[in-house]
């Protein structure tokens, strides 16, 4: 297939086109090589896609509507994988103009030129902080979503109303996937496994939030990459009742969570994390922070019994990979 993946130098995008050549596929990556976190991380992983004969990068802003109606004249895909956002949950309540300008406007410029080409069909990533207050463990695509706590929330269940609506108007095909806290070697340097990496190595403290109490459906890159590629496969069809909407609306839509199903309190994901590093950690305790919610637990019956989707890999399997390969790629010895 020809498939066009935004955020292709992000640590998802690129797992995922990683995947999708070695699969055979045609890729075009889109980015925009953002400052948010380090850009050298982003090139060094763009530097392995560009050095794959069926990858070509275009570089652009989502913000810009003359920028997407270019790359998909120019890729002219037949299904598109929508990652590109602006990330965080802390960072959208300082910064809330990247997410309004990323996350909305940039997902319907998206979405707009899918409509226009005929695209097979949409995947774009949601998030898990959609459910926001819900206290109902695990968190089902049936349970209502309407009480983000974040900013960074609230546009992710946007794009799931907005492609409903494209679905409903339209006829697009769209699947939204609900991420459950995505780790793994190549990973982003804001979220906790990273900057805790960092600091231990470092002899530096670590900031515990929440007391270390609360509790994360850590989900390891290559299941995740699983969930996206088999769903991918699946376009959803007219006619077949949602698996989320009381409705029961039948537009070509769909949304499911992708995540581990096994909850890790973030003390013992630290102390995975120690062992794996051979060195202890000096902690700083601190109260949970604004946006943050005491507890993640993904449902995945839904993915599961569409897909086969399965997630393998055990907290202490995939810490221990990416310790290995921050040591590598930051020349760190033991």
């Amino acid at each position: 297939m020809k498939l066009l993946i935004t955020g292709s130098a992000g640590f998802i995008g690129f797992h995922l086109c990683q995947r999708l050549l070695a699969e055979g596929h045609q890729v075009t990556g889109f980015d925009n090589f953002n400052d948010y976190y380090d850009p050298q991380l982003k090139q060094d992983r763009s530097a392995l896609l560009e050095a794959q004969p069926e990858f070509e990068l275009v570089r652009g802003d989502l913000g810009k509507a003359e920028d997407i109606r270019n790359l998909f004249d120019h890729a002219q895909p037949e299904r598109v994988i929508h990652l590109a956002a602006q990330a965080g949950v802390r960072y959208s309540i300082d910064y809330p103009d990247s997410y309004l300008n990323s996350n909305l406007i940039g997902f319907h410029h998206i979405i707009e030129a899918c409509r226009h080409h005929q695209v097979e069909h949409l995947v774009y990533a949601s998030s898990s902080s959609v459910y926001g207050a819900n206290t109902q463990m695990p968190f089902s695509e049936t349970h209502g979503v309407d009480h983000p706590v974040s900013l960074y929330a609230a546009t992710k269940r946007s794009n799931e109303l907005v492609a409903h609506s494209y679905a409903h108007l339209y006829g697009l095909p769209s699947t939204g996937l609900r991420l459950f806290t995505v780790y793994g070697p190549w990973g982003r340097p804001d979220m906790a496994l990273f900057k805790f990496t960092a600091r231990i190595l470092a002899g530096e403290p670590i900031d515990v939030y929440g007391e270390g109490h609360h509790q994360r459906d850590f989900t390891y890159i290559d299941d995740i990459i699983d969930g996206v590629v088999g769903i991918t496969q699946q376009p959803p069809l007219t006619g077949l009742a949602n698996n989320d909407l009381p409705d029961r609306g039948r537009a070509p839509y769909r949304l499911y969570n992708i995540g581990n199903h096994q909850p890790v309190e973030l003390m013992h994901f630290i102390q995975t994390l120690e062992k794996a590093l051979g060195r202890q950690a000096e902690y700083r305790m601190l109260p949970q922070q604004p946006g943050d919610v005491a507890a993640t637990h993904a449902s995945i019956e839904a993915l599961s019994e569409a897909t086969g989707f399965k997630p393998a890999t055990s907290i202490e399997t995939g810490i221990g990979r990416f310790v290995e390969w921050y040591r590598d790629y930051y020349r760190i010895s033991d």
